[in-house]
């Protein structure tokens, strides 16, 4: 059988602060592409929720082709979690490539965000660092150092 043709639409991101979290990530270059505030019948089916209403937007990394979809609830309230760590099972993080990963963390910096330990040589064909974004998140960041 012939596999099913499928594309990533976007990764979601439930935030506390929808304009804190769009103000980081288009700081760091994503574009607004859409906002909404969502309620009724058709959102509480789609996402699972009884009384779901949430404050979105939708972001686009200027090539064009990854999305991020940002949320903020209204109903039900949103639900705090500890953040995240690299190795627990689940979402993970979000990741994005940077043309100067200094010049992308003094932006994150702005934002009082910053790597979790430091900036990583992967063989010196990446530079990579983890930090923590809004609402805590993990944010990757990588800079292509050896253009194949």
């Amino acid at each position: 059988m012939p596999p099913m043709p499928i594309k990533l639409e976007n990764v979601g991101v439930t935030v506390h602060d929808l304009e804190a979290a769009i103000s980081f990530f288009t700081d760091l270059g994503l574009t607004v592409i859409g906002r909404d505030t969502v309620s009724g019948e058709w959102t509480d089916t789609a996402v699972g929720l009884d009384g779901n209403h949430a404050k979105i937007a939708m972001l686009q990394t200027p090539d064009g082709h990854g999305r991020l979809e940002l949320f903020e609830y209204i109903h039900p309230q949103a639900i705090d979690t500890e953040p995240t760590r690299p190795h627990e099972i689940g979402m993970h993080r979000v990741a994005f490539s940077v043309d100067d990963i200094d010049k992308a963390l003094e932006v994150a910096a702005k934002h009082g965000c910053h790597p979790l330990r430091g900036v990583a040589n992967y063989e010196d064909i990446y530079k990579l660092t983890y930090l923590r974004g809004p609402s805590g998140i993990l944010v990757m960041l990588a800079e292509e150092v050896k253009k194949n």
